[in-house]
């Protein structure tokens, strides 16, 4: 089962993109985004799924250099 996480900006608190992963992305995963910059995360957050989804919000932060 993938998991679908929105990549988040640690300096602003804005999203970034979504991004599919494979499994749940580990805190120090180095990934690439769409911009083609390569980053790391600081931390992954996972939420409580709404009431009666099943549906889990997960929230990646990273640190991009630009």
């Amino acid at each position: 089962m993938s998991v679908t996480a929105t990549i988040m900006n640690s300096a602003t608190g804005e999203p970034i993109q979504k991004m599919v992963f494979g499994r749940m992305p580990k805190p120090w995963a180095s990934f690439t985004l769409t911009s083609g910059e390569l980053v790391t995360a600081d931390r992954v957050d996972v939420g409580k799924p709404a009431p009666g989804k099943f549906v889990v919000p997960v929230s990646v932060w990273v640190t991009p250099k630009k």
